[in-house]
């Protein structure tokens, strides 16, 4: 199950959150967020689905991400439509049901996927400065004077993202367990609730005082700097660098679907100024092609800090 607005856009996109939309003259219109019908993501038999892992808020989701569906409907000629699971969990059942055709989504989720369910990696993004990789950042109050060094986390309150995000929980604590801190040193392990939105969620509750210390993914704090003043957040410590945030095919996708999708994304060339838009829209600066072996550091790290792939 998936949704669609409960609106007249004539736009192809499945399962939209958005704050605008568009009229038959072209200009922008008021869509309310909150009507939404569900629809079955497979009535066409032709469609293929993309799913962005929702770990920030759907409206998020789209906006980095229309353009690019766009330029692979257009690049492939297949009948590409955007779709928006609420959580990470239910990315990962859609996938295994199916529902989902392409998966972006962070290492640790892509890990469990293709353990579970055998999805299969063909590219990966680069972001900002050539970077193939990311990381995790462990956070607090900038006024929290309790909390200086890694050591003064033990005893404190903690808020992850979710125990399948990769930079907003596993990465930190793999890092964690290096500094000889486990999770039974931590006064409570929450997750950010709701659906979409989690990586805001936890900086808006360490900001509101609610935990002693959370952990994002790098980047996060640039999305919520229209809602807070971020300095009045500190990063305490950065995690190592692990491989990036992938696509993915489902387990079954005919190879020519996903040989077309993998054939226009790597075709995207940021020195071109009508790519450039597209990548910068989506936060890449890049594509290139992956595959399985690509992510054994993390698969290493969850079974190093005890984490099972089917949990």
């Amino acid at each position: 199950m998936g949704w669609l607005l409960s609106a007249g856009c004539n736009q192809d996109i499945a399962c939209l959150f958005l704050s605008i939309g568009c009229g038959q003259d072209g200009q922008a219109v008021k869509v309310d967020l909150n009507k939404k019908e569900p629809v079955n993501l497979k009535e066409s038999s032709d469609v293929i689905t993309y799913a962005y892992l929702p770990q920030y808020s759907h409206t998020v989701s789209y906006q980095r991400h229309h353009l690019i569906v766009e330029y692979l409907r257009k690049e492939t000629n297949l009948n590409i439509k955007q779709i928006f699971p609420d959580t990470f969990e239910q990315h990962m059942k859609m996938v295994s049901q199916n529902k989902i055709d392409i998966s972006y989504s962070n290492p640790f989720i892509y890990v469990k996927i293709a353990h579970r369910y055998g999805a299969r990696a063909f590219a990966r993004i680069v972001e900002a400065h050539n970077q193939e990789s990311f990381r995790g950042q462990i956070i607090c109050r900038a006024d929290n004077h309790h909390i200086q060094t890694i050591s003064d986390c033990r005893g404190k309150s903690w808020i992850a993202v979710d125990s399948t995000s990769a930079g907003g929980y596993l990465y930190p604590l793999g890092y964690f367990a290096a500094q000889g801190i486990q999770r039974t040193d931590f006064s409570g392990i929450s997750f950010a609730p709701g659906p979409g939105g989690k990586q805001e969620g936890v900086v808006l509750a360490v900001y509101a005082g609610k935990y002693d210390i959370g952990t994002i993914r790098e980047g996060t704090l640039n999305v919520v700097a229209d809602k807070i003043d971020t300095r009045e957040i500190r990063v305490i410590a950065k995690t190592p660098l692990y491989p990036g945030w992938v696509y993915a095919a489902r387990a079954g996708l005919n190879s020519k679907v996903e040989k077309k999708i993998k054939t226009a994304m790597l075709k995207l060339d940021y020195n071109l100024k009508e790519h450039k838009h597209i990548l910068e829209t989506a936060h890449f600066t890049g594509l290139i092609s992956s595959n399985d072996r690509d992510f054994d550091p993390v698969t290493e790290l969850a079974a190093l800090v005890g984490i099972s792939l089917e949990e």
